[in-house]
């Protein structure tokens, strides 16, 4: 009977053992707009922000929407044999193509610059972030995403717990160290 229940204890011991070491991640959202027009006038900068994102965001539809019409008549000229229409068309399209590229790229290298100067000065973004670790850590999360982050400027991962960063390990699997 002794050894019966020295084995269920060092099965039970075991499976114990065995869930601690496979450590379920548990991922949570936040819907961050939600969030911020619940507090709209403490959250005035993170406000102007996202309108300015919103503004940006408007300026690259229309340029897109230049360069899908050029598309078009190109198509067109294609179409029709023209050949000088489709090659002024090309050039068209590929002067609005490199300018939208660049712009992009300023753009969102600002509204990267803004977003780190906002959540550094900012005491409502600074309390944001706080209370999303907190809420996250007291329910046991280990990565918090932004449930309407559709860009890099305001980042989809909100907080996670450096318990589920294998950066290290990779970095070590990569140059062959144990």
């Amino acid at each position: 009977m002794r050894t019966k229940c020295l084995a269920i204890l060092a099965g039970l011991f075991t499976l114990a053992v065995a869930a601690h070491a496979q450590q379920i991640t548990r991922i949570a959202v936040v819907d961050l707009p939600k969030v911020i027009s619940a507090f709209s006038k403490d959250a005035q900068a993170v406000k102007d922000f996202e309108q300015k994102k919103s503004q940006v965001q408007t300026d690259i539809d229309r340029m897109s929407a230049e360069i899908m019409r050029l598309l078009a008549q190109k198509a067109d000229a294609d179409k029709g044999g023209d050949k000088s229409a489709a090659l002024r068309f090309r050039d068209e399209i590929d002067k609005k193509t490199r300018l939208l590229t660049d712009f992009v790229s300023a753009k969102q290298a600002e509204l990267d610059d803004l977003a780190k100067k906002l959540s550094a000065t900012d005491a409502f973004s600074q309390d944001l972030y706080k209370q999303i670790q907190n809420v996250a850590e007291t329910e046991g999360y280990s990565l918090v995403i932004n449930l309407k982050s559709n860009d890099t400027v305001m980042n989809a991962v909100l907080w996670y717990s450096p318990m589920i960063d294998i950066t290290s390990d990779v970095i070590q699997a990569l140059t062959g160290k144990p």
